[in-house]
């Protein structure tokens, strides 16, 4: 039987950015994680156009897909459907205490806001809000409306962390992979996951 870290819920909505979400799966993975994962039907075709990534509509399908990808072991990947409502992550007795909604459409904040609960994704932040759970949102959008910013300010309100994919180019980055790991190494801090993705500000010589 696997022994695995405790498991975190990985969401991802239809905004630009699927390798940040792509990459953090990656590392969770690699560091003996369970994944709960939920793809909105628009982040499929985001997955698609930026990452050739065809993920299957089929959760089961899905979860192969994306273990054999990943290399993961059995049931380390779990993804569950938009309308599964029997998933741990619908209920605050069972979801996990930590999600991560990466990318995280304009659209996708303004429901979570709303609380509307309208499919899995949202039910999912819904739940981990009234836990008092970790929250947080990497928005890709630009600029932000006013609707938007407030939308974020009502969230961080709550306590959800609000995290623009908004890589830095301090660290002297030389590939795209460079900028995704940045995002990815803010996401693992704030999960308060150690790594060693990226070189931190004031520690060691610069690239």
């Amino acid at each position: 039987m696997n022994s695995f870290k405790p498991a975190i819920t990985l969401a991802f909505s239809g905004a630009s950015g699927a390798p940040y979400g792509l990459r953090l799966l990656d590392v969770l993975v690699a560091m003996n994680y369970q994944v709960f994962v939920l793809i909105s039907s628009a982040a499929r075709v985001v997955l698609d156009t930026e990452s050739n990534v065809k993920l299957s509509g089929n959760e089961q399908k899905a979860t192969e897909q994306l273990t054999t990808m990943f290399n993961a072991q059995p049931e380390q990947i779990k993804v569950f459907g938009k309308d599964n409502w029997f998933s741990p992550v619908a209920s605050g007795s069972a979801a996990p205490k930590k999600m991560v909604v990466c990318p995280c459409s304009a659209g996708a904040v303004s429901a979570i806001a709303m609380g509307a609960s309208d499919n899995l994704l949202e039910r999912a932040a819904d739940v981990v809000i009234k836990e008092r759970g970790q929250l947080i949102l990497v928005p890709r959008e630009t600029p932000f409306s006013s609707i938007h910013l407030e939308n974020m300010l009502k969230l961080s309100q709550l306590g959800v962390t609000i995290m623009p994919a908004a890589p830095g180019f301090y660290h002297q980055p030389e590939t795209i992979n460079d900028l995704v790991d940045f995002m990815v190494a803010r996401i693992l801090d704030h999960l308060n996951i150690e790594h060693t993705l990226t070189k931190r500000w004031g520690y060691g010589e610069q690239k």
